[in-house]
């Protein structure tokens, strides 16, 4: 995956928009969330936030497209993508999660 697709995915979603956290480009959600980021650490990363059950679940289905990020943001469900070996088919679904979990409420109705 690429990190024109891998953009192109994160900014599919409702109210998504791009903006850069210290020196990274992210993806929020209207009112400021990230539910993703690309190039962290490097160019070979992009890093999607979800709940630690679903980081458990898509590492243990995907072990090779998904590990935690280091530290305590992996163990609170920061999770890293190897772009790599990623492919769309799975990342979206993985990345509707993360926007899910950022977006506002009142994009929950």
């Amino acid at each position: 995956m690429s990190e024109d697709e891998f953009r192109k995915i994160a900014l599919s979603f409702p109210e998504a928009f791009e903006k850069s956290h210290v020196g990274h480009p992210d993806f929020r959600v209207k009112g400021g969330k990230i539910f993703a980021t690309l190039a962290y650490p490097d160019e070979r990363f992009g890093v999607l936030n979800l709940t630690p059950d679903q980081q458990g679940e898509l590492i243990g289905r995907h072990p090779e497209m998904f590990e935690p990020v280091k530290g305590k943001w992996g163990k609170g469900g920061s999770t890293q993508v190897i772009l790599k070996t990623a492919s769309p088919d799975v990342i979206e679904p993985a990345m509707k999660l993360a926007w899910s979990k950022a977006r506002p409420n009142k994009l929950k109705r």
